[in-house]
């Protein structure tokens, strides 16, 4: 940021740091031999899409990405907050690609100019001990934190925490913890 910024008030956003998706197969298999959670195959990218006939060219582009050569389709949703959720399946074993997709969804919405408005992509684990769990990837932070929601509508944060151990040598962990924000009713869950 420059000084004239700073004075006037404006600060400019934090770019996102797209790059850091690719440590998420070499964590989901340290998640999978330490915890046997298993990725389920699902992963979304959420955002705050502008108004007007530019967002919905841009979301129909990044879906037209991912499905080309006969990559998986993605499905779009609006949450009661009025942010979009992108979520793109693959098989539960090929992790590396459901995360390249997740990362040419978000290079494709950081490209046509809404990386300001890219707020999480998330990735889905099970076992059966461990119904749901998922890695948050905060794009302006650059970090990463477990969510293990439970039935009751709270969270399991002895298994977050026990996640975050196992995976801070392989992702850069979200050390502050007001940023752990739940996300009930993640798509594809």
């Amino acid at each position: 940021m420059r000084l004239w910024d700073a004075l006037r008030g404006q600060s400019r956003p934090k770019a996102a740091k797209l790059d850091q998706l690719f440590a998420l197969p070499s964590a989901a298999l340290t998640l999978e031999a330490s915890m046997g959670l298993r990725p389920t195959g699902s992963g979304s990218v959420c955002f705050r899409a502008a108004e007007g006939q530019a967002a919905v060219a841009t979301q129909q582009e990044a879906s037209a990405l991912v499905a080309a050569d006969g990559g998986p389709v993605t499905e779009s949703r609006v949450d009661e907050y009025g942010f979009t959720w992108l979520t793109v399946r693959t098989a539960p074993e090929d992790t590396s690609s459901l995360v390249t997709d997740l990362h040419a969804v978000n290079s494709a919405l950081e490209a046509q100019g809404f990386g300001s408005g890219l707020l999480c992509s998330i990735l889905g684990f099970t076992s059966s001990t461990v119904p749901h769990a998922y890695l948050v990837y905060l794009y302006k932070q650059g970090t990463f934190y477990p969510f293990c929601p439970l039935e009751s509508g709270k969270r399991d944060t002895l298994t977050e925490r026990q996640i975050r151990d196992i995976v801070s040598s392989d992702l850069p962990i979200e050390a502050d913890h007001s940023r752990w924000m739940p996300i009930w009713g993640i798509p594809g869950a």
